[in-house]
């Protein structure tokens, strides 16, 4: 991606783009497609994780392709928090079983900021796991990108 290629909706965020831009990234990651999510974040891109810290694309596709070998059945729902600027917050969950077949929830809330073109140039996310029965999931769509018709966090109480 050039230096002067646009990643809409760009900053300032209004509610909308806020919301646009939290969805985009919902959706990218929902695709387990590390190569496609990279792309949204600049080259230089600045990441915690839990308590791991990387920057860079390549470090980020390292990352997310070593977070989809271990998180199967990865289905998540973001929401937006806050904007201001070129900042969002989000809250996010989503579930994954284990290659034994245990079946998880994680909660997180992230905190993002973007560079002119719309790309993400900071990443601080903070996550926390809960074991759940596979009786208490609530992600139930076919894998890839959330139904529109799908409630979204608060619909669903979490």
């Amino acid at each position: 991606m050039s230096a002067t290629e646009n990643r809409p909706p760009l900053p300032p965020f209004t509610h909308d783009a806020a919301t646009r831009k939290v969805r985009l990234a919902e959706d990218g990651w929902n695709s387990r497609d590390p190569a496609r999510v990279a792309l949204a974040y600049t080259a230089d891109s600045r990441w915690r994780n839990r308590a791991e810290f990387v920057t860079g694309r390549e470090a980020i596709v390292g990352l997310l392709t070593r977070k989809w070998v271990r998180e199967l059945d990865y289905r998540l729902i973001k929401e937006l928090w806050a904007f201001g600027g070129n900042r969002i917050a989000v809250r996010f969950a989503y579930e994954w079983r284990d290659d034994a077949g245990n079946w998880f929830r994680s909660y997180g809330n992230e905190n993002w900021e973007f560079d002119q073109q719309g790309l993400m140039a900071l990443r601080h996310a903070s996550i926390n796991d809960l074991p759940i029965g596979e009786r208490e999931r609530q992600f139930h769509w076919p894998l890839g990108r959330r139904p529109d018709d799908h409630p979204g966090l608060s619909e669903l109480g979490l």
